[in-house]
């Protein structure tokens, strides 16, 4: 798996996730689980949608 979300992509990502899950938690729906999604993309700076369309937030440098 080559890493393809960016630092800030990444903050953004754990930031969000754990929106969900604290709005999951105060209402008592399970719709709290979705924070899982943006979670384990942001730990492991790997989304599936950006491979397959080509993005990638990950500053390369060139050396």
């Amino acid at each position: 798996m080559k890493k393809n979300v960016g630092k800030f992509d990444m903050v953004v990502r754990i930031i969000i996730a754990i929106a969900i899950a604290v709005a999951g938690i105060y209402y008592h729906s399970w719709w709290g689980l979705l924070a899982l999604i943006p979670l384990i993309t942001g730990l492991t700076q790997f989304c599936g949608l950006y491979s397959i369309f080509g993005i990638s937030t990950k500053c390369s440098k060139k050396e």
